[in-house]
Parts: structure tokens; C-alpha cells; sequence
């Protein structure tokens, strides 16, 4: 399985750090070669313009975005999703991290 590319995008890119660390141990547990980062909703184009992402999470609290980040994620056949409201307050990395994974695959 090649490199898998995740991007998640908050308001400041802080709130997520720590759901960024639950997913990347998760996916060291089942053997998955992941990059996984947070960036503020401010840095996303920036992220999007230099790194091959091949998913893109949308925090809850950012999920009013979801609209501006389809049209700028069009051309590029990247997924996009909001990432649950219960796995985000829980921290599941397990969850969240099958949740891209499910998207990636299509």
C-alpha cells in the first residue's frame, strides 16, 4: 500500500494536533504508511498547492466550509468530508483514520 496523504483543517490548526497523533498511532498499529497533518482553514490552499493530499478532513467546527473547499477540490479529485462530530470530540483516531482511509478507496 503506498504512502497515504491526510489533511485535516480546523480553525487554527491546533484543536486537531492531537487527533493527528491518535490517527498517525493508529495507523503505525495496523501497518498503514501515513503523513497525517492539521493546518488552520488559512493555511489550506497553501498545503494543497505544495503537498500531493490524497484526502482532506474538515473539522466539525470548520464543517460551514465544506461548500468553498468542493469547489476548490474539484479539479483535483481529492475527497473531502467533515469528520464525525463523536469521533472528533472523542479523539478516535482509530475512526477517523478509517473514515479517510474509506474515502481514499473510494
Amino acid at each position: 500500500m503506498s504512502k497515504k496523504t491526510i489533511m485535516l483543517v480546523c480553525s487554527a490548526g491546533m484543536s486537531t494536533s492531537m487527533l493527528v497523533t491518535k490517527m498517525q498511532q493508529a495507523a503505525d498499529d495496523q501497518g498503514i504508511d501515513a503523513e497525517i497533518f492539521a493546518v488552520g482553514a488559512s493555511d489550506a490552499d497553501n498545503n494543497l498547492a505544495t503537498k500531493d493530499v490524497d484526502v482532506l478532513l474538515l473539522g466539525p467546527q470548520v464543517r460551514f466550509m465544506k461548500g468553498q473547499f468542493e469547489a476548490k477540490l474539484a479539479d483535483k479529485g481529492i475527497p473531502l468530508e467533515v469528520i464525525e462530530m463523536k469521533d472528533y470530540g472523542t479523539m478516535n483516531g482509530k475512526n477517523v483514520l478509517n473514515q479517510a482511509l474509506e474515502l481514499i478507496e473510494g
